[in-house]
């Protein structure tokens, strides 16, 4: 049988192509039509632009209804989807071009001059722009296309998306999604959650990321449900649309503001089956208060980039603060020492998964994919953690100083190179620090050279015209040296510790 992730969705749309599948804040509808019909319009234009199955497609684009279709229009003519977060800048943009080499691009309007500019003597079709209207030259270059275009088979190995996640080194890596990694997670969750058509998903989520998109869309597109699609979170339009929504996903710092004001309450929830939390830690204080506050208990999980969902607590069941729940039905998890020998239950060591939604490698690193790999096809998630005699999952650390805000991933190490290339600059150290509504939030340490004054503001801006600004330091702190311990590392845990409560 020939098919392909974006025809075993397809087949999933209800009979009624009338039904639903969007409603935005200015009270539009968008139907299951119109998103099988843009879907071809897209992939025809795609197709015309002289993109053929496996060519990559990067899109840097404000959510909107049509920025899904346009992803489905990828995937329905068997390209390759390379989502960028909007905040990203040009030297960030420049290297994701350079190394997956995508032969259409699709862009803010505002970034149109600077991504024609990155690309430059390279082998791009053409840079198109989307707004978040759904207005541009990519969608003027639908307009005229056909609404039957044929589905490019695809087997469950191609793949469908290349989503950079931030190397430890400061090189991003490019995690290949196989057609079946997508569908086998989207799949499972559906049933795990008890998604139906009768849901109406609360969508506040970016779609640049794994989470808003492979996880929230496809749980709503595979069950035939409907979203309310706002473009961000505004805690005003969450509070809203809540009464007419059954489901919510977010990330912590979405509930800890929704707890923030009595208007967030029981009655305001009383149709809402669901909470889910992931992306970043949830803090016992906000799952308490999240239940004394609407009788709801958040729904943990836990995943990576890498796989989508791995684990989950459960929909119906208890579902327990300091775990991400059980591993997915068609799941492995175990934990392991350094040497890769599995630990028994209780005993703390590296989280590994195995499963069909565990990615093809990473894009051009075949040296980075087999060291993040063992050789029975477990790969190692780097984080720390212990599995109970339940089964339940406990995170319990993160190996490589990885920082989570706002449920975005950044790597210390992407930012130190940057400070450390600053005239004035010896050294320095990036930590993350708890903060209230972001779960963590980036600090610099800098050790000055003395050759010249510098202000934590000079440091702030330089990181900023370079990074998203999700990975600026909140605050910059001047030392004269850095701890290390005797083998010459620096002590992080030792930075945290001084600057974690440091207003």
């Amino acid at each position: 049988m020939t098919t392909s992730l974006f025809m075993r969705i397809r087949d999933c749309f209800p009979a009624d192509l009338n039904k639903t599948l969007l409603e935005t804040t200015d009270g539009s509808r968008f139907t299951y039509r119109d998103a099988d019909e843009w879907s071809s319009r897209y992939a025809a234009a795609l197709h015309g632009l002289g993109a053929r199955k496996g060519d990559r497609v990067a899109v840097q684009t404000d959510k909107s209804p049509a920025a899904l279709f346009l992803y489905l229009g990828c995937i329905r003519a068997g390209l390759v989807y390379l989502p960028l977060n909007t905040a990203y800048q040009t030297q960030e943009l420049s290297y994701f071009v350079e190394d997956a080499a995508p032969v259409v691009i699709v862009c803010q309007p505002q970034r149109k001059a600077d991504m024609e500019g990155i690309v430059k003597e390279k082998s791009v079709s053409g840079v198109f722009t989307l707004d978040e209207d759904g207005q541009g030259t990519i969608t003027q270059a639908a307009l005229e296309q056909p609404v039957d275009f044929a589905p490019v088979p695809c087997a469950d190995d191609d793949l469908a998306a290349i989503l950079y996640t931030s190397g430890t080194t400061g090189k991003p890596k490019g995690a290949m999604m196989t057609q079946m990694n997508l569908w086998s997670n989207g799949r499972t969750l559906v049933d795990l959650w008890g998604f139906t058509a009768s849901d109406t998903l609360l969508h506040a989520l970016p779609i640049f990321h794994t989470h808003g998109l492979f996880i929230a869309c496809h749980c709503a597109m595979i069950s035939g449900a409907g979203m309310i699609f706002l473009p961000k979170f505004d805690r005003e339009q969450v509070i809203a649309a809540l009464p007419r929504a059954t489901v919510m996903m977010g990330v912590p710092t979405f509930y800890v503001r929704l707890l923030a004001g009595d208007d967030f309450n029981a009655d305001l929830v009383s149709n809402m089956r669901l909470f889910i939390s992931g992306s970043a830690p949830l803090l016992p204080e906000t799952f308490a208060a999240f239940h004394a506050r609407t009788g709801h208990y958040l729904l943990e999980r836990y995943g990576m980039t890498e796989m989508g969902m791995a684990t989950s607590n459960p929909l119906t069941g208890e579902r327990i603060i300091h775990t991400v729940g059980p591993a997915l039905p068609d799941v492995e998890v175990r934990v392991c020492d350094d040497q890769g020998q599995v630990l028994p239950a209780g005993e703390v060591g590296v989280l590994e998964a195995r499963g069909p939604n565990v990615f093809a490698g990473y894009w051009k690193m075949p040296e980075k994919t087999r060291e993040e790999f063992r050789d029975d096809g477990f790969f190692i998630t780097g984080d720390i953690a212990l599995i109970d005699k339940k089964g339940y999952v406990h995170i319990v650390g993160r190996a490589k100083d990885l920082v989570i805000s706002g449920g975005f991933n950044i790597y210390p190490k992407e930012i130190e190179t940057e400070i450390d290339k600053m005239a004035g600059v010896l050294e320095s150290a990036v930590i993350g620090v708890p903060h209230p509504d972001f779960g963590e939030a980036v600090v610099a340490i800098v050790v000055p050279d003395g050759t010249q004054t510098l202000l934590p503001d000079d440091v702030m801006n330089h990181i900023k015209s370079l990074m998203a600004n999700f990975k600026v330091p909140k605050k910059v702190f001047f030392v004269d040296e850095l701890p290390r311990n005797a083998m010459g590392k620096v002590q992080k845990n030792i930075l945290r510790d001084e600057y974690g409560t440091r207003n």
